[in-house]
């Protein structure tokens, strides 16, 4: 009987074991099919999902093929997304005012014209290669390839938002035009830098100079040597430009001209534009020297002088508003890198606790240093006008820059040259131009990084570079080189056309021409501190924001 039971259970135990088996089995079974089903589904889906996104980008394609066909855009329209008017910043037109000397002459390059054995006036060789064709001074020449049309335009707002105004501001666009104010074989044109050094100077007194006599054959172009005062001082004589001059002077940094601040003196130079027939004045400088070109402008008017006058912006600091950038401005953030590179070897080698710190330009704007930091990779924390300094707490750049060293052995910072007034205050000296001159935050900034050090019971070893005037004295590099030419090209198929009281350049990277009133009247710009590239510097450096909330 115990056997009989025995067996019993063991038959019992198997029949539970086989049931849990099956039971195991059913559940992997209804759990696999469960997932094949929701696979299947899914691959369902998807390949339903496929041939609507077929459909719909079929649907796309011919509603864009039809759209083209009407003469649209290809993209779905937007009504929330528009502009109903444009208001055009207008300049003053000579040919409003006097009669065009250039009128029914066809504007063509003449660069392939031999010059050989001309001299430096080009009266006779421009009447050898003019003929008449239909009434029309036809000069042989190779014809541009773009004639830019009178209501051509550049907007300056090109950012549109849902709901957004609806009226929009526009720059006229710059390049040759079909008719031409000035007759150029009788074109005696000036030109002069002011202020201070910027890469790229003598690149477009070059270009200036090529374009006026290469490409429109102008008899006669000065040079006015050492700014300003150089339109009355004996000292300063100008000189007589051709092609043959300016050839190679973009290789060198400076200005082939010589440059100075103030001596302004409109009368004298409104003399000399008299007593030297000159038609054509191109101005190079930054927002005080555009100011200056603008009251001549206005001189030449009050006086019935049919001069046009044209600027060209410089400012190394890229400071100029409405702009995209100033020429310079990127050779001299790339010659600022050298100097970093020598601060982080310095920073890195000198023991204890090394510290490197850059001074760079930057009077009202952060734009090289921001620039700069963003380049180089090897800066801890950079410093600029238009964001406040805190020392120490929290926020403070000095616990920062221990911090820093801590973790790495050294820091690197880049301060530009008007930042930390509300720290060390600001001077009431101003120079020739009328700067304000600017505190020693270099000075400063390192005796408060020692001194932070110390009361840490710890030594740092600072080292503190200047490289400053270095940064603006060099030659321009490739893309300013290309810029300097773009810009210096279109200031005189600008003036040529009869258009004064004007500067040139790149607007959401086209080129345009616009009027000194308004370029000057927000100038300097400052960099925003709210905007994505002090968000970049701060991505880099790691430092503390220590820009103000929004009330």
């Amino acid at each position: 009987m115990c056997r009989i039971n025995m067996v019993n259970r063991r038959s019992n135990s198997l029949t539970l074991e086989v049931a849990g088996y099956c039971a195991i089995a059913a559940i992997i079974s209804a759990f696999t099919a469960h997932k094949l089903t929701k696979a299947a589904a899914t691959k369902a889906e998807r390949a339903r999902r496929l041939e609507e996104a077929k459909a719909a980008s079929l649907a796309n394609v011919e509603r864009n093929n039809a759209q083209v066909e009407k003469g649209l855009p290809r993209g779905s329209k937007d009504d929330g997304l528009k502009i109903d008017s444009i208001y055009v910043w207008e300049l003053e037109d000579l040919k409003k005012r006097f009669p065009s000397e250039g009128e029914g002459i066809e504007n063509v390059m003449n660069v392939h014209l031999h010059r050989a054995g001309m001299g430096t006036g080009r009266k006779t060789m421009t009447s050898m290669t003019t003929t008449m064709k239909k009434g029309m001074a036809m000069r042989k020449g190779t014809p541009y390839n773009k004639i830019i049309g009178e209501k051509e335009v550049i907007l300056a707002d090109v950012v549109r938002k849902p709901d957004g105004s609806t009226v929009s501001k526009a720059f006229i666009r710059a390049g040759p035009r079909e008719k031409l104010h000035f007759n150029p074989d009788e074109v005696n044109a000036a030109i002069v830098t002011c202020g201070g050094l910027c890469p790229g100077l003598n690149n477009v007194v070059r270009e200036l100079t090529n374009t006026l006599i290469n490409l429109y054959g102008a008899d006669t172009v000065y040079g006015i040597r050492g700014g300003y005062k150089g339109f009355y001082d004996p000292e300063y004589s100008p000189i007589q430009l051709d092609p043959d001059v300016v050839s190679t002077i973009h290789h060198e940094g400076g200005t082939f001209l010589g440059s100075s601040r103030g001596g302004f003196d409109l009368e004298r130079i409104c003399n000399f534009l008299k007593a030297k027939n000159i038609s054509q004045l191109y101005v190079i400088g930054g927002d005080g020297t555009h100011r200056g070109a603008f009251k001549i402008h206005e001189g030449c008017m009050e006086r019935g002088m049919n001069v046009a006058v044209a600027g060209i912006p410089k400012t190394i600091d890229n400071d100029i508003d409405h702009v995209d950038r100033t020429f310079g401005f990127d050779t001299a953030v790339e010659a600022s890198l050298k100097a970093i590179r020598c601060a982080k070897v310095e920073a890195m080698c000198n023991k204890p606790n090394g510290v490197g710190i850059v001074k760079l330009m930057g009077r009202e704007a952060g734009y090289i240093a921001a620039h700069a930091t963003m380049c180089s990779y090897d800066v801890d924390l950079c410093l600029i006008p238009e964001v406040p300094i805190v020392l120490e707490g929290p926020l403070g750049c000095l616990p920062h820059i221990r911090q820093r060293v801590k973790e790495q052995g050294f820091a690197v910072i880049v301060v530009a040259e008007g930042a930390g007034e509300e720290i060390i205050g600001s001077s009431t000296e101003t120079d020739a131009s009328g700067n304000k001159k600017l505190p020693a935050i270099g000075e400063f900034l390192k005796k408060a990084v020692t001194d932070y050090f110390k009361s840490k019971g710890e030594e740092a070893t600072v080292k503190y570079i200047d490289p400053s005037y270095t940064i603006r004295s060099v030659p321009a590099n490739a893309a300013d080189s290309v810029y300097c030419m773009q810009l210096a090209q279109n200031a005189v198929h600008g003036a040529m056309a009869g258009y004064t009281g004007f500067s040139t350049g790149i607007v959401n990277n086209k080129t345009a021409l616009l009027p000194i009133p308004e370029l000057v009247a927000t100038s300097p710009k400052a960099m925003n501190p709210r905007g994505r590239t002090w968000e970049r510097v701060l991505a880099l450096t790691r430092q503390p924001n220590t820009v103000p909330p929004l009330p």
